[in-house]
């Protein structure tokens, strides 16, 4: 009887070590622990082949503007879920790795990150899916770590952001280099809508993209390092613009804040364009707690040869200039595997404080010995900014923002805003007027400008 309990209680203990998962197949089973790491929830195995975290942020904006012109098109006050993201991340073993990141925030769904990556090769990272190229700077710096709240005008107009497509980089200690083959823009469900439907539809290809970035850092330590890169991208028009068009390019931006919607510099569509060459050159370093960054970018579309007669392709670019510094012993962060900028390491137990300045400029105007049908007045824009960064804690900032942009004559939204005025009425009031061309200016004003303070409250966990 006692032989025949022994025997029942090792079969017991095999079956227990045997799991199973919810299809019946066999699975490898391992203990995980359960840590947490600045905040963040992280899950890993005693050998650490396999990792499991959350990634997740909140940022809530407000908006004040003030001073533009009487004339010009009222500017909304308001306060916004600027960001709401949730990303699981997983590392399956030493060689691949996974990523899902979403954006909830005002209550609308927008897919992120979807990555399939191998970094099985020392020094390698091959991706497929859907995530930032490596081509700018400021735009690969997470925004949880941007010295101001929005990204610089030049970067929202001409930078991609996150694309379906093929990923691949190399990085050592003094150097980066990277390329990418990149699909459609990866935005919402309307983007998406317009991609099928024209190929549904109108048998469209989707356009692709292709880009390589170098980046040589002579000095790369810890507390300081300098970093001089480049980039270039050729792409075609892309069919995610709306339903049936096509050969189409289009630049714009707003005035580095996001409450504010108006797009005042916008190119409107370049109908029968071919393709587009973009390229920047980054100059950037950090040094104990101050930061530097800088950038010029520059665009010359093409336009096809056989429906548009140019003698030199359209031309937009622009460039901008920041810095910050840690006014309580901080010090800057590099991710050298990435080519970007990442936390600060605050200086004192409760946090830093960081003070701000920036410069920016843009230009998408292009007429200059055109004739007016083929003539491109997109608009020009220049912007000053401060800002004061409050890090409390390592997941907790509360940023203060400043800024003074001043827009040219041009700048009226693909003809929807006003510039100027064109007279006085008769009761001696100013008439505005879209259109440029009719500007009465007086001491020399013409273009919308204006004053904003920005606030934000953000939790990283």
């Amino acid at each position: 009887m006692a032989a025949l309990f022994v025997i029942g209680t090792m079969a017991f203990a095999q079956k227990t070590d045997q799991a199973v998962d919810q299809y019946g197949n066999k699975v490898t089973v391992k203990e995980v622990n359960a840590t947490e790491r600045d905040g963040i929830l992280v899950f890993e195995s005693k050998d650490k082949d396999f990792k499991f975290w959350f990634d997740s942020r909140v940022q809530v904006d407000f908006a004040h503007y003030f001073g533009a012109q009487e004339w010009a098109d009222p500017i909304g006050d308001g306060a916004s879920i600027r960001r709401a993201r949730f990303a699981v991340k997983t590392q399956i073993n030493r060689d691949w790795y996974g990523e899902v990141d979403m954006e909830l925030a005002n209550g609308s769904f927008e897919l992120k990150d979807a990555i399939v990556r191998y970094n099985g090769l020392k020094n390698w990272q091959f991706s497929v899916g859907s995530q930032k190229p490596d081509f700018s700077l400021s735009r690969n710096t997470s925004s949880r770590y941007l010295e101001f709240m929005e990204r610089p005008m030049v970067v929202s107009a001409f930078a991609p952001s996150r694309h379906l497509g093929v990923f691949a980089k190399y990085s050592n200690k003094y150097f980066f280099g990277s390329g990418s083959v990149l699909f459609q823009e990866i935005e919402g469900q309307e983007t998406r809508t317009y991609v099928e439907d024209n190929n549904k539809s109108y048998g469209m290809n989707e356009g692709l993209s292709y880009l390589g970035k170098i980046v040589v850092r002579p000095i790369n330590e810890s507390d300081y390092g300098i970093h001089l890169g480049g980039a270039f991208m050729y792409t075609q028009p892309k069919t995610s613009d709306e339903k049936g068009s096509y050969a189409v390019t289009r630049f714009s931006c707003r005035n580095a804040t996001n409450i504010n919607r108006k797009k005042y510099i916008d190119t409107d569509e370049l109908k029968d364009s071919d393709h587009s060459l973009i390229a920047t050159a980054e100059l950037a370093g950090h040094v104990g707690g101050l930061r530097v960054e800088s950038a010029w970018m520059s665009d010359w579309t093409y336009m096809d040869p056989e429906k548009v007669v140019l003698d030199k392709p359209y031309h937009f670019y622009g460039w901008y200039v920041e810095a910050g510094y840690l006014l309580f012993g901080g010090k800057q962060s590099y991710d050298s595997g990435s080519a970007k900028f990442n936390r600060t390491r605050n200086g004192r137990s409760w946090g830093d404080i960081e003070l701000a300045g920036k410069y920016e400029f843009i230009d998408m105007n292009d007429y200059e010995g055109r004739s007016t049908d083929l003539a491109v007045f997109g608009g020009s824009a220049e912007l000053y900014g401060a800002a004061i960064n409050f890090y409390l804690g390592k997941n907790t900032k509360i940023a203060l923002n400043y800024q003074y942009v001043n827009n040219d004559r041009y700048a009226n939204g693909k003809g929807k805003l006003y510039v100027g005025t064109e007279g006085l009425d008769a009761e001696g009031k100013p008439i505005p007027t879209k259109d440029y061309t009719k500007i009465v200016e007086k001491d020399g004003e013409a273009g919308v400008n204006y004053h904003m303070l920005l606030a934000r409250f953000q939790v990283a966990f």
